[in-house]
């Protein structure tokens, strides 16, 4: 007995040792990288955001929203912390991250659309917590209810990264050349050349009666979230971007996911600019597909946006944005 004890030591220690220091290895180089999502989350994790304006959402707040123009306008910094292929869970997470690591902003401009109260089964893009993940309560209650990770991956080192050759291969790709692991975007911002594809085509041809089901228990974290923006005296605009006509036309239960935002709004007295009738969503040389604006639409859809805070009210340079009036806490439409 005392010898199998000895062998399981003998063997098992140098494992133990080198699952920690791979772990931290592998850990340290991701915390530097500035490729794709890792870059957003080094931000939050290394207090780097600080901003007064920031921008949450899925993929249509990340290329939507430029913060050069919003800082340039409203003379405050702003980042864009939305969330490529994600719905409302993660962007709380990433919220909570922020509040933790670093200033409280006095705006968030929250873009919604009709997947943000849905909760897809699979942890898209499941690579990018990796860094994060060990022993991280908040990262864990985020995530684990996806398909991607379980319970022992937050807890036992080296174990997440079995499997990930990719990220492992581009720690090393970065190492030998930095330049490979900066995604381009700016604060979080991710501008798009992209020509129009036929993403709509093909989605029709697949779905005849396309509606989308809203969860409950997001739905309930919402609502929650907007008491804890009201309580902490943070400014919180919802904005519905532009989206091309034909794909407005295409969600057969799109007036009632959006009825579900403005009912938020009037509830607790929100402003909730809604784009969905502005001229950029009947211009497909503005789109690349029907969910997203292409570098030009943005940049002129930003600077319709910056135009209708300040038109409903919202004084950048006041330091009390949250009591500007009650144009601010009102259902509005933007105007053509």
């Amino acid at each position: 007995m005392k010898k199998l004890f000895l062998n399981i030591l003998y063997f098992g220690i140098p494992i133990i040792l080198f699952a920690f220091i791979a772990d931290a290895f592998l850990t340290s180089q991701l915390k530097k990288s500035r490729k794709d999502e890792f870059g957003i989350w080094n931000d939050i994790y290394n207090g780097k955001v600080n901003s007064d304006i920031v921008v949450y959402g899925s993929s249509r707040a990340m290329v939507h929203m430029d913060p050069r123009i919003i800082s340039d306008s409203m003379h405050e910094s702003c980042y864009n912390l939305g969330i490529n292929g994600h719905n409302f869970w993660l962007s709380y997470l990433r919220h909570k991250e922020l509040l933790k690591y670093n200033k409280k902003p006095k705006l968030i401009i929250h873009s919604v659309d009709i997947f943000t109260l849905t909760k897809r089964p699979d942890l898209f893009n499941l690579d990018q917590f990796l860094p994060y993940m060990l022993n991280n309560q908040d990262v864990m209650d985020a995530t684990i209810s996806y398909k991607g990770y379980n319970y022992f991956d937050y807890h036992l080192p080296l174990l997440r990264y079995v499997g990930k050759y990719k990220t492992i291969g581009s720690i090393f790709k970065s190492m030998l050349r930095p330049s490979a692991s900066d995604s381009g975007r700016y604060r979080g911002y991710s501008p798009q050349n992209h020509a129009w594809n036929d993403d709509l085509v093909k989605a029709k041809r697949r779905f005849a009666d396309f509606r989308v089901d809203l969860d409950s228990a997001s739905i309930n974290l919402f609502d929650q979230y907007i008491r804890e923006c009201i309580s902490s005296g943070i400014e919180l605009v919802f904005v519905y971007t532009p989206e091309y006509i034909e794909g407005q036309e295409f969600v057969k239960n799109r007036d009632e996911i959006l009825g579900t935002f403005r009912q938020f709004a009037d509830k607790y007295n929100l402003l909730f600019l809604d784009y969905s009738d502005d001229t950029l969503s009947f211009q497909k040389k503005y789109f690349y597909n029907a969910s997203h604006l292409n570098k030009d639409g943005a940049e002129l859809f930003t600077v319709k946006l910056v135009n209708d805070l300040k038109r409903n009210s919202y004084e950048a340079d006041s330091g009390n944005s949250g009591n500007s009036g009650n144009a601010t806490r009102k259902s509005s439409k933007s105007v053509n």
